[in-house]
């Protein structure tokens, strides 16, 4: 009975990582969409976030049949427990992701993105689509110090994310209220791609050490 759950447990992590995986593929590929107006492209990140929309059902019907067949207790129960957590906001970060690329079919042939913000977008899909690469290894092999490696990436996209705003909104601007309205709603979602990718690393460490990490600056 054991050895069967904890296999369940090995294919449960498995099932996250390839969450995580698709998840930074979705970031990626709306990331170009935006910029090229790839509708192509805008496509295929659709399809992907409905596969993640099913990888997340799966992963919380497991979950269930864990509680209900297994009855686990202390540290086990917190891993199943937490996989439903973690699943819901790998999901997110796919609707999220999906969320940027549909701008390009609402703005379509036009691009939402001026060439003096390309550079700032572009680096925005780089960091966001890398901090699922690491949730990738980090839920693969959980260890200490994860989240606050995550943590500090998120401040970067926070800052980055500021900049567009600051732009939108200065006395330079030089286009349209809605152009400047889109930016700072498409900059929005990745500053939420990247917070749900944070509390995926948190949750992550804390199954793993049994504490709730903080950031050492907080400390």
């Amino acid at each position: 009975m054991r050895d069967t759950f904890h296999q369940d447990l090995i294919e449960q992590r498995a099932l996250l990582g390839e969450m995580c995986v698709k998840a930074a593929t979705a970031m990626r590929d709306a990331t170009k969409a935006l910029l090229d107006v790839d509708l192509e492209t805008a496509k295929r990140v659709r399809a992907l976030d409905e596969k993640l929309d099913g990888l997340r059902d799966q992963c919380e019907e497991r979950a269930h049949q864990m509680l209900a067949l297994q009855a686990p207790v202390a540290s086990d129960l917190r891993i199943v427990l937490s996989s439903i957590y973690c699943a819901e906001k790998i999901e997110r970060m796919g609707d999220l992701a999906e969320h940027i690329a549909s701008t390009t079919c609402r703005t379509h042939p036009d691009p939402l993105v001026p060439e003096e913000l390309r550079p700032v977008f572009a680096k925005l899909g780089e960091v966001c689509a890398g901090m699922a690469d690491r949730l990738v290894e980090h839920v693969a092999r959980p260890r200490a110090g994860a989240f606050a490696e995550l943590d500090e990436i998120d401040h970067e996209v926070d800052d980055l994310h500021a900049g567009v705003l600051r732009e939108v909104t200065g006395p330079t601007w030089n286009h349209d209220v809605p152009t400047a309205t889109g930016l700072a709603l498409v900059a929005r979602f990745y500053e939420r791609y990247a917070d749900q990718a944070v509390s995926v690393a948190k949750r992550v460490e804390f199954v793993r050490t049994g504490e709730t990490p903080v950031h050492p600056a907080a400390r």
